[in-house]
């Protein structure tokens, strides 16, 4: 594990990969893109994937959460979906690690469909290893996603069982303890889908058997993790997604809560820009990490 300092993150940034990339095609060389307009900034071309590590001031929950940003498979939108989130759970006492995933690039990696969830599943098996150290507990780590990050939060919460990609340890379980899926995309059926997240990852004309192998809603077992789902009835991330989720947990006795508000559209975050009630969406995340006895 590598750790170096970063100006984003409290206390320091974690390389995946220290060894160097796995997947990553030879003698590529390219610099990270760093994009901010419209007050968002947009990441691409990430090579080298990180965790960015922020520990509160006061903590009072051995609870961890990795926070996966959006952006259809194409960007990350790291700040508002990312470090703004990290410090809303460290104002409550909760430690938090932004994942800088890769994004599923044909230029940069081979087998690039695999590589978010293989940092996804890395990412969650150096914070179990390292619980100690960041002071949390090995079964309370949960993940977050936003929009095509809640694709890949929910595909990290029921695709655990394999261990994707040349890094594996089996004595190290890459299941989530809890799940919180924002906006999420969950399924990639003709009917319900964001085409641009399904394009990106597995492609233009993908087989059946891909289409259902991402369709998370149909990967919901017993042994899924408790989920907390939020969506908009405008959103052009079909509020269908999060409930196909919903019923698949339902069916499976799986603790899951879901809001869904009327407005909202999509990519809101934190901000508060005159949406209405969804605006409260947090703190309706944050009664149901408490009942959880995840948060003080």
């Amino acid at each position: 594990m590598t750790i170096l300092s970063n100006a984003n993150a409290q206390n320091e940034t974690i390389l995946l990969y220290p060894e160097g990339t796995p997947g990553l095609k030879a003698g590529i060389q390219i610099p990270e893109d760093s994009k901010s307009t419209d007050g968002i900034t947009r990441v691409r071309d990430v090579t080298q994937p990180a965790l960015y590590v922020y520990q509160p001031k006061k903590k009072t929950s051995d609870a961890a959460v990795i926070i996966c940003p959006g952006g259809g498979y194409w960007i990350l939108a790291i700040d508002h979906e990312g470090y703004d989130i990290a410090k809303w759970f460290n104002d409550r006492g909760i430690t938090a690690f932004v994942l800088k995933y890769r994004l599923p690039q044909d230029n940069l990696f081979d087998n690039k469909e695999i590589r978010p969830l293989q940092d996804a599943q890395q990412a969650i098996r150096i914070v179990r290893k390292n619980a100690t150290k960041y002071g949390v507990a090995a079964d309370k780590i949960g993940i977050m996603g936003f929009s095509a990050g809640g694709h890949l939060a929910s595909t990290a919460s029921t695709h655990f069982n394999t261990q994707v990609g040349e890094i594996t340890d089996p004595n190290t379980s890459v299941r989530p303890d809890f799940s919180l899926l924002i906006y999420p995309v969950i399924t990639f059926s003709d009917k319900f889908t964001h085409f641009g997240s399904r394009e990106n990852l597995i492609g233009k004309n993908p087989t059946i058997e891909k289409m259902e192998l991402y369709s998370n809603e149909k990967q919901v077992t017993k042994d899924t993790p408790p989920t907390f789902l939020v969506s908009t009835t405008d959103d052009m991330v079909q509020p269908e997604n999060s409930i196909g989720y919903f019923l698949a947990c339902k069916k499976n006795k799986v603790p899951v809560e879901m809001h869904i508000y009327e407005k909202g559209g999509h990519g809101y975050g934190l901000k508060k820009k005159g949406r209405g009630p969804v605006e409260t969406w947090a703190a309706r995340m944050e009664d149901w990490l408490r009942d959880r006895k995840l948060m003080k």
